[in-house]
């Protein structure tokens, strides 16, 4: 028997959002997940470096998934709770946890690290990462790309701009990293399958991923996610398409 949308409503809107982990969503959601298998190459370039930042962390979940990590790092993370929950996540491995507002500068030194890392960074701040990387230092990325789940967000907001469709593409993120004085060595972008299988996932995905529909509350698009609901019981689960691209550029050793 289907589960009311009173009931899907309540338990998803009082769930906790905090962190970067959507092991809620098991069974309920599901996300084909890149080829690259970001996690794993990240940790093969951690085991190799000797100083290492990791921007915009979340929760510290993806980090403290590496085995192996350099015998210095550092984490940034700009919101509260994250704040929090990557501290007690991370400080066992011995990584250091800084609040910081994502928002240049970087609270360090020039060639302070010979690793960044950023897994869905909201924002890439070019100069700042080819500031302090070392010479030779590598900078390695999975980020959000153009019009992902863009399915679900206009159901809600309506048709976007295509200007809209258009950013997060990685030939900016090339031509951004290009003009901060980094070599990108590898750039490549996977459009991947995203299903919802009730309403319950759909408001904790707004609700986590706060930038999808802005200001979005329960309150204001009951009317939109009852319809939903109705529709996902009727068709079957929401199809959306995720978008994800891998960028490592290298700071160049000397620019004689």
């Amino acid at each position: 028997m289907s589960r009311s949308y009173e009931d899907l409503e309540a338990e998803a809107a009082s769930v906790s959002v905090a962190g970067w982990d959507f092991s809620w969503l098991d069974g309920r959601a599901t996300e084909q997940r890149p080829s690259w298998g970001y996690q794993r190459r990240m940790g093969e370039r951690m085991a190799r470096a000797s100083a290492a930042l990791d921007i915009q962390t979340g929760g510290g979940e993806v980090l403290a998934g590496v085995s192996t990590l350099p015998r210095l790092i550092v984490a940034t993370e700009s919101w509260p709770p994250n704040v929090a929950k990557a501290t007690r996540l991370l400080h066992p491995r011995g990584v250091v946890v800084v609040a910081d507002a994502d928002e240049p500068p970087l609270p360090f030194a020039d060639d302070a690290f010979d690793l960044v890392v950023s897994r869905h960074p909201v924002t890439t701040w070019w100069r700042e990462i080819a500031r302090v990387l070392q010479p030779g230092g590598t900078y390695f990325s999975q980020q959000v790309g153009p019009a992902s789940v863009f399915e679900l967000v206009e159901y809600f907001l309506g048709p976007l701009p295509e200007e809209i469709h258009r950013r997060r593409h990685p030939d900016d993120a090339r031509a951004e990293a290009e003009a901060a004085g980094l070599q990108v060595v590898d750039l490549r972008l996977e459009r991947l399958r995203t299903e919802f299988r009730d309403i319950g996932a759909v408001i904790y995905f707004l609700r986590k991923v706060i930038w999808m529909v802005p200001g979005f509350t329960v309150e204001q698009y009951r009317p939109q996610l009852r319809a939903l609901h109705e529709r996902i019981l009727r068709d079957g689960p929401f199809l959306a398409h995720t978008t994800r691209f891998l960028i490592e550029a290298r700071k160049p050793v000397s620019s004689a």
